[in-house]
């Protein structure tokens, strides 16, 4: 079978192969060396590697070399809330070891199976066809519902995250985030900031939520059109399930020029209505309906403002690293305006 698409190591991602190994032939059975070891392109924040052996395939995930913050690049959680949801009937790769003491490779890892699959990051979804798209649109609710109807504390996950008052506490962090890296003066943002914290819906549901869930960090069979694996959980947590559904929903809010969508175009043939694809996700999930959905879906654009705001502040401090990082800094104004756009309309406000 072919490799994934890998580069080689980046120098500043380098560590002791020779540490892995000895570390994980102790740990997991079955496994063998030598190891081959290359690195997935990409952005994510913990560096990613493909890892071939007589044994088999694997993928290790560690957190980056340097100081850091003291909850970011959280290695410890993606490996137990995947390991968590093993048995589930959520798709996630199987783990095997995870390593916190960072003298064996530099900084904590774990190690978890290498899924075969596809990763699609465009919703519009191009090169499939109608069908295709269909089944691709469907397997998304049926994965987030899955997600959002597990039982949390038989997991035992009770301890993942403050269960209630997720919106307000969402809104504080990222509202605190946002200051800390203004470089203007964005009105729109200012009333959002102002009008969402006064207008959270009283629907305080909570449930395992993924964080960053989007067609671009799914793994796609490599023949069908049905979801293999969820990946990078990083950002996983105990929240409210309407924000995770929100900002899956973006895309039929948004133009390409605003995120990765297909707002203000024809709907590619076979991707269902906003309607549509809530309606299955409700019917999944078990919930009645969705009032006041427009507020979830602007607290999504506020949240992606104040993302693509950090990133902007560290394009002007010359901390940026990824290329694109001013073209998708100058989003956040018009994700702002998006989403005040979005509370006059429906909600009346001016």
């Amino acid at each position: 079978m072919s490799s994934p698409a890998t580069i080689d190591v980046l120098p500043s991602h380098r560590f002791d192969v020779g540490a892995l190994e000895r570390y994980v032939v102790e740990r997991v059975t079955g496994f063998r060396g030598p190891l081959t070891v290359r690195q997935f392109q990409g952005g994510q924040s913990n560096p990613t590697y493909y890892v071939s052996s007589p044994s088999g395939e694997y993928v290790v995930r560690r957190k980056p070399p340097g100081k850091l913050l003291p909850s970011a690049h959280a290695v410890d959680r993606e490996y137990r809330v995947i390991t968590a949801l093993a048995d589930t009937g959520v798709p996630v790769p199987r783990t095997y070891v995870l390593c916190e003491d960072p003298a064996v490779v530099g900084t904590p890892f774990y190690v978890m199976e290498y899924v075969r699959g596809r990763v699609f990051t465009d919703p519009r979804l191009p090169q499939q066809s109608a069908a295709e798209r269909a089944a691709l649109y469907d397997s998304l609710t049926e994965v987030l519902a899955r997600l959002h109807t597990v039982d949390w504390q038989k997991l035992g996950l009770a301890d993942f995250g403050r269960p209630g008052n997720y919106f307000a506490r969402q809104i504080h962090r990222w509202t605190q985030q946002y200051r800390a890296s203004e470089t203007e003066r964005i009105d729109t943002m200012e009333r959002l900031i102002e009008w969402l914290p006064a207008h959270i819906p009283p629907d305080d549901h909570t449930t395992l939520v993924h964080g960053d869930f989007r067609l671009g960090n799914t793994l796609v069979h490599p023949t069908e059109p049905r979801i293999v694996a969820v990946l990078d959980w990083e950002l996983s947590t105990l929240g409210h399930p309407l924000a995770d559904l929100a900002y899956n929903c973006l895309p039929f809010r948004l133009r390409p020029d605003q995120f990765e969508g297909f707002a203000g175009q024809e709907r590619p043939a076979g991707i269902p209505t906003e309607e549509a694809y809530l309606a299955t996700y409700c019917a999944r999930a078990g919930r009645d309906g969705i009032p006041q959905w427009d507020f979830y879906i602007a607290f999504a654009m506020f949240r992606l403002s104040a993302i693509a705001q950090g990133i902007m502040g560290r394009v002007v401090a010359g901390t940026a690293n990824d290329p694109n990082a001013r073209d998708r800094g100058r989003r956040a104004r018009p994700l702002a305006d998006a989403g005040w756009g979005l509370i006059e309309q429906s909600f009346g406000v001016c």
